[in-house]
């Protein structure tokens, strides 16, 4: 007898057609012009086969040569590939949108008393659970997560993950100083612990391990090294940390390390640099940072619903994308106040307003999608509609509200219909979802 299908759960037939309109990116929209960086089929398909994406092009060119598929009609509705949340912390799921805190104080006054729960394996759980259900619901189907100090937290995240057929990264927090006693490790605790956790979860399914020093204010100098080291032995995980998010935040890592050229150097004499590196925020850069993670193949992660609600300033996405930096975009659950990416895009757009640079929509929704997947070094699984792809794929509507609908009605191409989503979009213009080829909403 087969396994049943997973709750809330519809299995795809041995072929299945999805029809809707298709935007497909053909080149990066940062290095070549927006407007000439994808196709759009008005009257689209895709043919799912095997949990993967197996062709795309013409409703009726796809419909004839695939008579018996099943097919599942979205009308009007925009399919895409599912966002990649590149910069997320699960355990901060219950404090979002929390008031009033600025880096620091929000670790202290929130972060750390609630990642501290997290012992607690059915603690862990439940919100892992929670987390991935609102990331789905708006359309996200591979997020980057932190989890915390504790391995349970760990194992959690990807039951969840599994448990739903989802593409993830994650991994234990690394922290040996300056927070709780309840959170903290020690160099040796956090490699063995790590590595144990790794070697369990690493390549098993769709998980996919990140070492994570949580950042160097709460890493000392053996901490690193030994974070350093043990990615060394496992170059095909991710290493995810932050860099040079507040300014209160660097001065801080100036008098931990007076030696150190600057932020990005505390982890670059570790070896915590180079492919598959994930700087969260990167806000405050120097020109020789800027330089180091664009010629060492570093990616990093732009959070701006974060930036903008903990205030620590405007990220450079056109600048640092020109300058050849690997580029990812991320809610940074709960620091950044929305679970959609979609607001994000959004926000995105304000916050390059604001730098004097004009992100065009296809730019926007390139980082949200294979953007995202390039700087996981997943895109050859996710964030594409490429043939062979995981079949994570969702439904846009592009008139969810009134007030959208009435701005698409008016668009002349398929950038002007989709743009008033990005800006005032959320769960409501998330139509379907598919994760590895099945239904899930």
């Amino acid at each position: 007898m087969s396994a049943p299908a997973p709750p809330n759960a519809e299995s795809s037939a041995p072929e299945t057609l999805l029809l809707g309109q298709i935007i497909d990116f053909t080149a990066d929209p940062f290095a070549t012009p927006p407007p000439d960086c994808a196709r759009h089929l008005s009257r689209g398909a895709i043919l799912l086969r095997g949990g993967k994406i197996a062709e795309v092009g013409p409703a009726a060119r796809l419909g004839e040569a695939h008579p018996t598929a099943r097919r599942v009609d979205y009308g009007a509705a925009l399919l895409l590939p599912g966002f990649v949340d590149a910069h997320a912390h699960y355990p901060q799921t219950g404090i979002i949108a929390s008031w009033g805190k600025r880096l620091i104080d929000w670790l202290e006054g929130y972060t750390f008393p609630e990642e501290s729960r997290f012992s607690d394996a059915l603690y862990a759980a439940t919100i892992a659970g929670r987390y991935l259900d609102l990331a789905i619901a708006n359309g996200t189907t591979t997020v980057a997560s932190f989890c915390t100090s504790h391995p349970e937290s760990v194992t959690a995240f990807f039951q969840a993950a599994q448990a739903r057929g989802m593409a993830v990264v994650g991994g234990k927090v690394a922290m040996d100083r300056n927070a709780p006693e309840a959170l903290l490790d020690t160099p040796e605790r956090a490699y063995d612990e790590s590595k144990a956790l790794l070697q369990r979860w690493h390549g098993q399914g769709r998980a996919r391990y990140a070492i994570t020093p949580r950042f160097t204010p709460t890493s000392s100098e053996a901490q690193l090294e030994a974070m350093g080291a043990l990615w060394a032995e496992h170059p095909d995980c991710a290493m995810q940390t932050h860099l040079s998010e507040q300014a209160e935040e660097i001065a801080w890592v100036k008098e931990l390390c007076p030696d150190a050229e600057d932020y990005l150097a505390t982890y670059e004499r570790h070896g915590l640099i180079g492919p598959g590196a994930l700087f969260g925020h990167a806000i405050h850069l120097t020109p020789r940072e800027r330089a180091r993670l664009a010629e060492s193949g570093s990616s990093v992660v732009h959070c701006p619903t974060s930036n903008t609600f903990i205030g620590s300033g405007v990220f450079d996405a056109a600048g640092l994308a020109a300058e050849g930096v690997t580029t990812g975009l991320a809610t940074d659950t709960g620091g950044g106040s929305s679970f959609s990416m979609l607001r994000t895009m959004g926000a995105a757009y304000e916050i390059s307003q604001l730098n004097g640079a004009v992100l065009h929509p296809a730019q926007l929704l390139w980082l949200a999608t294979e953007g995202s997947a390039r700087a996981l070094r997943m895109e050859s699984e996710v964030g594409t509609l490429a043939v062979g792809s995981a079949a994570d794929i969702i439904a846009l509507d592009l008139a969810s509200t009134p007030a959208i609908a009435q701005r698409a009605a008016r668009a002349g191409d398929i950038w002007e219909a989709v743009f008033p989503t990005m800006m005032m979009g959320d769960d409501r213009a998330i139509k379907a979802v598919w994760i590895g080829g099945v239904g899930r909403r």
